[in-house]
């Protein structure tokens, strides 16, 4: 039985104000002065962001491997600035031999990358020569465009698909995951202006929300799968599959829209050379799209609050693990929209490829196969949805802030874990698998602050602050509100900040708006510090019917815990205290317990928080 003991929690005298402001570095908190952003929480009242209108024609040749393309984008310049330039972002140039990467890649990873065939803006064209361009390039405006104004760009390209797949790439010579195609606009916002970080393949991305409209030219008996509505099916699908997938719209059953051989046959296709495949999507942060002449298209649908979603899985027949995606997908989407974080699924569609990444995209995720630990595969897939809500829902910017994101995934997956799994099992899998390797490895980089750049921490350094530090900081402050204000927090931020650009402090200030209490305390102690998880029992004693434990934060972590007591009659107690125990000190407490009989022993268990040195933890009287 748990008990909670808030009401008999004494601390020592030395006091951290609760009060206590936050540190801001100095292009932040220029934004805080300039009306951007507010202490609130919410966006500030002079807040703005960037907008592309995309229309994007993309042809796939499955025989070269080349994507080609040409787009216009309506680019609306909402900053109170003139731009001299535009940051052209293409993402894929991490393949060129000279870009800078994070890891060693093999040669089938390298190719040639971008080639730009037009650039054109507001009708006028410039020169440009993509050789020298990197994953981020500026190009000089001859007229600036104005503040409040729009410009219209058009560029014609094309780029080689690896041969090795990762996020994207060939996924085999006749399956081929096309993400990060085509030429955009950089972020240009309130705190940095044109974003110029280059892409290294370790962080991940932050972009506009923008509308995008795809025309994908797909060879004969090549299906397409994409982000987006699905416009035009019934000029590129033959009769009976179609019927298919327009039922699969309104059925709860799984549904094989084309097997194998069927796909193989040449009878799922319009028997065109090349069909167009229409899509279109407004205000999301990314497209892609998969096509492939063999794969096995399942599919069927779940009905949410206000709408029934399409929920679609590719693969490759035999893999055991995804013929049960549709149906985990289904849960999934329903579950998130329900219970964590509560908040309806926001598309219409949602599609898992087979591939090799486990990386998603908007509406979309990229997952390899696990065929023997179904367990594994599904969270896996949760995981990769989760990332629905941050960075998508809520415009993350991941490349600087990965915690906002990962970490958010990581606790969802967590908590969608116990219903699918049991919570041991969950339990198991998120020490093992997540808090274990950051704990037990005592290195200088495991323990920077979680709120350093992720661009600015390396290595295991990077995963433990993006994924586990901050999702057991979501948990601990879970833990600490408890559920009821914590949901009502979290809806508030995300309320806030759905379909913009939240930053940390955005999440922190609204998060102490939704709860109603000033949790700069907590903010400083998880996301400012060296800290770690190591607890310490200093001293126990017990006189008469009370039981006084002192207890060492050597770490310095705000957790939350249970106290063992083992009585000498055998009997065992377990009393829970929540991070609220740190708030006044964070280095020492004194749990003054209530007894009734003599107590064998004491033992703190963290559980998820695991303990860096656990045999302190543990004392005999």
């Amino acid at each position: 039985m748990k008990k909670f003991l808030f009401g008999l929690i004494m601390v020592t005298s030395w006091q951290i104000s609760s009060a206590q402001e936050l540190y801001m570095p100095r292009n932040i908190k220029k934004a805080y002065e300039n009306g951007t952003r507010d202490i609130s929480g919410a966006p500030g009242k002079n807040y703005w962001q960037n907008k592309g209108i995309y229309n994007v024609e993309v042809k796939v040749d499955a025989n070269t491997k080349i994507v080609s393309g040409k787009e216009t984008i309506v680019y609306t310049n909402s900053s109170p600035n003139d731009l001299d330039e535009l940051a052209i972002r293409f993402v894929n140039n991490l393949h060129k031999p000279q870009s800078p990467r994070s890891g060693f890649v093999s040669k089938d990873f390298l190719s040639s990358g971008l080639h730009i065939k037009s650039f054109i803006v507001n009708g006028e064209k410039y020169a440009i020569n993509s050789e020298d361009w990197s994953t981020v390039e500026k190009v000089k405006l001859n007229s600036a465009l104005k503040s409040k104004a729009k410009a219209e760009v058009k560029i014609e390209w094309e780029y080689p698909l690896s041969v090795q797949s990762g996020r994207e790439g060939q996924i085999d010579p006749e399956t081929f995951y096309v993400a990060y195609s085509f030429p955009r606009i950089s972020v240009y916002d309130d705190y940095n202006g044109w974003d110029m970080i280059q892409h290294s393949d370790r962080q991940e991305f932050y972009n506009d929300f923008n509308d995008y409209t795809f025309a994908i030219s797909a060879p004969k008996n090549y299906v397409v799968w994409s982000t987006g509505d699905f416009l035009n099916p019934d000029e590129v699908l033959q009769a009976e599959y179609l019927k298919r997938y327009k039922a699969s719209l309104k059925s709860d059953k799984l549904m094989h829209v084309a097997t194998e051989q069927e796909m193989k046959s040449g009878k799922v296709t319009r028997q065109n050379k090349w069909n167009v495949w229409k899509f279109k999507a407004n205000h999301i942060t990314d497209f892609c799209f998969a096509l492939s002449n063999h794969y096995v298209w399942d599919a069927a649908s779940v009905q949410l609050k206000t709408k029934r979603a399409s929920v679609q899985a590719g693969y490759k027949a035999g893999a055991k693990d995804f013929e049960h995606y549709v149906d985990w997908m289904r849960y999934n989407l329903d579950w998130f929209s329900k219970k964590w974080p509560g908040v309806e699924y926001p598309y219409n569609v949602m599609t898992a490829i087979q591939g090799y990444a486990d990386m998603e995209y908007p509406m979309m995720i990229n997952d390899s196969t696990i065929p023997d630990n179904f367990q594994d595969a599904r969270l896996t897939a949760d995981h990769e949805i989760a990332h629905t809500y941050f960075p998508f829902y809520m415009g993350i910017n991941e490349t600087r802030y990965a915690f906002m994101d990962e970490g958010w995934a990581t606790t969802l997956e967590y908590l969608i874990g116990i219903d699918e799994n049991g919570e041991a099992a969950a339990k198991d899998f998120y020490k093992n698998f997540r808090v274990k390797k950051w704990i037990k490895d005592p290195s200088t980089e495991e323990d920077q602050p979680i709120i350093s750049m992720s661009t600015q921490v390396s290595g295991a350094g990077y995963g433990n602050n993006s994924y586990v530090k901050a999702s057991l900081s979501y948990l601990a402050l879970k833990d600490y509100l408890g559920d009821e204000i914590f949901k009502k927090a979290l809806h508030h931020y995300m309320d806030n900040w759905n379909g913009k650009h939240p930053i940390p402090w955005d999440y922190f200030y609204s998060m102490n708006a939704g709860s109603g209490k000033n949790l700069n305390w907590f903010w400083n102690n998880w996301f400012y510090t060296n800290n770690y998880i190591d607890l310490k029992i200093a001293d126990v004693s017990q006189l008469n019917d009370l039981l006084t434990v002192n207890v060492d934060n050597v770490g310095g972590f705000a957790i939350p815990f249970d106290a063992i007591l083992s009585y000498e009659d055998g009997t065992v107690e377990k009393l829970h205290f929540s991070p609220a125990l740190w708030e006044k000190d964070q280095k020492q407490a004194v749990l003054t317990i209530p007894i009734k009989k003599k107590v064998k022993s004491v033992n703190l268990d963290g559980d998820l928080f695991m303990d860096y040195t656990p045999g302190d933890n543990f004392k005999n009287l």
